[in-house]
């Protein structure tokens, strides 16, 4: 959802703002994210003995699901007269469920709060649940907190 302002962004407080189209998480994304944070454990990059493991085939890394956040707000939580957005950092994260390599995901957000900063920009606390299509339950909880500035 595209807010034109600020104060109807502060308007939404408390309720769901947006939901992302669905992605999927190849193999080759999660090949790319353990290269580039050296996380090659056999459960994410090895299909082979990850057939044999617990979940039948690989998943993805926690934090790489988590990292997709920005990418699925892009279009779903957007203030038209904001100049610059910061990742501010994290209240809370868990993940409820593995999520299988191939798979799709969403995000549905939530917006907790918005707080002016003494430096002119807004602070602003989301919910955001990533869901696994066809799962019982979330793969990844997050409660974001983020920076903007006019």
């Amino acid at each position: 959802m595209a807010f034109a302002t600020i104060e109807e962004l502060k308007a939404a407080v408390g309720t769901v703002v947006g939901q992302s189209d669905w992605v999927t998480v190849d193999q080759q994304r999660i090949n790319t994210f353990a290269d580039a944070t050296g996380d090659h454990q056999w459960i994410h990059v090895d299909p082979d003995k990850a057939a044999q493991g617990p979940f039948g085939t690989t998943i993805a890394h926690g934090y790489l699901t988590l990292s997709l956040i920005p990418m699925l707000s892009a279009d779903v939580v957007k203030v038209k007269d904001a100049r610059m957005g910061i990742n501010y950092g994290l209240n809370r994260v868990r993940f409820p469920a593995p999520l299988p390599a191939g798979e799709k995901v969403r995000a549905t957000f939530e917006l907790l709060s918005v707080e002016d900063l003494e430096d002119g920009g807004i602070q602003v606390v989301s919910k955001v649940m990533i869901e696994r299509e066809g799962g019982d339950k979330p793969v990844c909880v997050a409660e974001t907190v983020s920076r903007s500035y006019q």
